[in-house]
């Protein structure tokens, strides 16, 4: 079972986030937007109740969501392993009722299940411990 960080490691998991979110800057400046978003949702999400925290994550997984523009090729590059979490931050992106980020995360959601199946919807709305 994961261990969740308290509140008193807010610091260092928005310091990770920092670093994090300079990382996805420097690939999607270099037009590599799926090693962004593989960069994005490593250590996703971060093991901590703090919503704080939470909110710092996804605006970087966000940044790196709408960065996509081929959709077909991000799941030949993508690795199975990010699935399970990408599949919670598309239902996060679509929960915000923003129309380009609903637009997008369906577009993605739409190609996600075809590749990942079902399983992949059930195993992210079942895991109410691991929130984004």
């Amino acid at each position: 079972m994961a261990e969740i960080v308290e509140a008193d490691n807010y610091e260092a998991i928005v310091t990770r986030i920092e670093h994090k979110s300079r990382k996805i800057e420097s690939l999607l400046k270099q037009y590599k937007p799926v090693e962004a978003l593989k960069t994005a949702l490593e250590g996703s999400p971060p093991k901590t109740k703090d919503e704080r925290c939470k909110s710092a994550n996804w605006i970087v997984v966000h940044r790196a969501i709408m960065a996509i523009k081929d959709v077909d090729s991000l799941f030949s590059a993508l690795d199975p392993e990010y699935y399970d979490i990408l599949m919670k931050y598309l239902y996060r992106g679509l929960s915000t009722g923003d129309r380009p980020t609903c637009d997008q995360c369906l577009k993605i959601h739409e190609k996600l299940t075809e590749k990942a199946g079902l399983g992949c919807i059930l195993r992210c709305l079942a895991d109410t411990l691991n929130t984004v």
